[in-house]
């Protein structure tokens, strides 16, 4: 029998009745065996996830002043969800050992109690057996999260386990602190427990139906991808898509395991299918995958007679943005042209200083800064089989008469970005979402 691991997060465990919820999704499922939950998250849209009351309990504690109601709160929450679940269960003893250590413990320390308290609860409601990710999850004394060591601790204390809850989000450092991965890492979790049991999928359970193809605050309601590879989503993530902590990637993706994005309210939902970047013949696809953008960059513009004859010309302008810690995102070209693509932020508070170190190393015979731009990432593996894809891309923003400031596409043809002015991003979203998406439905 293969395994199965699974995550819960936060707003599938946030009372009884969900956690009522994912009990079920994981019980008809006998290769579900292996369970990572996140800490109860909101309730209602005005509700506060149990991570940040810790929180606030934390700062108060640190701060010697008085966090009993506030901690009491927290104990009431739990209580509902044990006297929701009808459980014959008393967390009396963990609470007594949190609220001892709160102050001197450390934040970290605070912020895990959440998971830790939920996955005993699960346990519990399960008939798992409760293993506590300090346990099994290493990190080094600075809170680097040791891959190799947390491998080898999972391997060995998982080898004759059958069922188990493993709470996310946390660890413990090699000297005995408990440390946390950033927020969200409750994914990492789960994809470490996934990749030490070479388990046949890693399923990840949240409150939305798979990945969409575009941002739904921008195009009203966007089709859900059925099959997305970890190359494509690695593109869509770093121009905004939050899908899973990009930590939680890693782990499976060397091994070749899959993710499956599902609903925990909607689990007949087919979901999102995240496959290893080989495993695609079998999976019918679109021309684009899916269309993300962000704002926040700016283009530094040069232009030199003769500049394709000068040997190290680029080499100068790159040296310049390196030695003032200014990362490269794009470098579009021509024969006397060159445009650096760069973060506005990073670029803030630098630009005099840059343009004189330009003009210094290489004498351009223009060099400006042009502020608020933004990129437009169109991903898909079905590019590389379609002609006419960038054609297309073009035509749609021409016809809305949207500026290309920019365009590059890699050698693997699985993405074209195009740069625009911040003002149009979404109108250009939404353009080319109607030219690949809408009018094939």
């Amino acid at each position: 029998m293969g395994v199965k691991v699974v995550k819960f997060g936060g707003s599938s465990l946030a009372d009884a009745n969900q956690i009522k919820k994912a009990s079920a999704i994981i019980k008809s499922d006998a290769e579900r065996r292996f369970v990572v939950p996140s800490a109860p998250g909101k309730r209602f849209s005005d509700d506060i996830k149990v991570t940040d009351m810790l929180y606030a309990c934390y700062e108060k504690a640190s701060l010697g002043e008085n966090f009993d109601s506030d901690f009491e709160n927290i104990k009431n929450r739990y209580q509902e969800i044990i006297d929701g679940l009808a459980l014959n269960l008393s967390l009396e003893e963990e609470f007594a050992e949190i609220k001892k250590n709160l102050a001197t413990a450390g934040k970290e320390y605070a912020a895990s109690r959440g998971e830790f308290l939920n996955g005993k609860i699960i346990a519990k409601y399960l008939d798992f057996e409760f293993i506590d990710a300090a346990d099994v999850i290493v990190f080094s004394d600075d809170g680097v999260m040791q891959r190799h060591e947390t491998r080898a601790k999972l391997r060995e204390r998982l080898k004759d386990v059958t069922h188990a809850v493993i709470p996310g989000f946390y660890g413990k450092s090699v000297s005995g602190v408990v440390r946390t991965f950033s927020r969200g890492g409750s994914d990492v979790t789960g994809s470490l427990v996934a990749r030490a049991l070479h388990a046949s999928i890693y399923e990840n359970w949240t409150d939305v139906s798979g990945v969409l193809v575009a941002d739904p605050r921008v195009v009203e309601n966007p089709i859900v991808i059925p099959v997305i590879t970890y190359k494509e989503l690695r593109e869509l993530s770093y121009m905004g898509f939050s899908v899973l902590h990009e930590d939680a990637i890693f782990p499976v993706r060397t091994a070749g395991i899959p993710i499956n994005i599902k609903n925990t309210n909607q689990p007949e939902d087919a979901g999102t299918l995240i496959i290893p970047d080989s495993d695609t013949e079998e999976h019918s696809i679109r021309t684009i995958t899916g269309i993300a953008g962000k704002k926040g960059f700016c283009a530094v513009n040069l232009e030199k007679a003769m500049m394709n004859s000068e040997v190290g010309f680029v080499r100068d302008v790159l040296n310049i943005f390196a030695d003032m810690g200014i990362l490269v995102e794009h470098m579009p070209s021509g024969i006397d042209t060159l445009s650096i693509i760069a973060d506005a932020d990073a670029l803030k508070g630098k630009e005099e200083q840059l343009l004189a170190e330009l003009r210094k190393a290489v004498n351009p015979d223009v060099v400006e800064i042009e502020p608020d731009i933004a990129l437009l990432a169109v991903v898909g593996r079905g590019m590389r089989k379609t002609r006419g894809t960038a054609a297309r891309i073009f035509a749609s923003l021409a016809h809305a008469r949207i500026n290309v400031k920019m365009i590059d596409q890699g050698s693997s043809e699985l993405n074209v970005i195009v740069g625009v002015n911040e003002h149009d991003l979404h109108q250009a979203i939404r353009c080319i979402y109607d030219a690949f998406i809408s009018s094939t439905l």
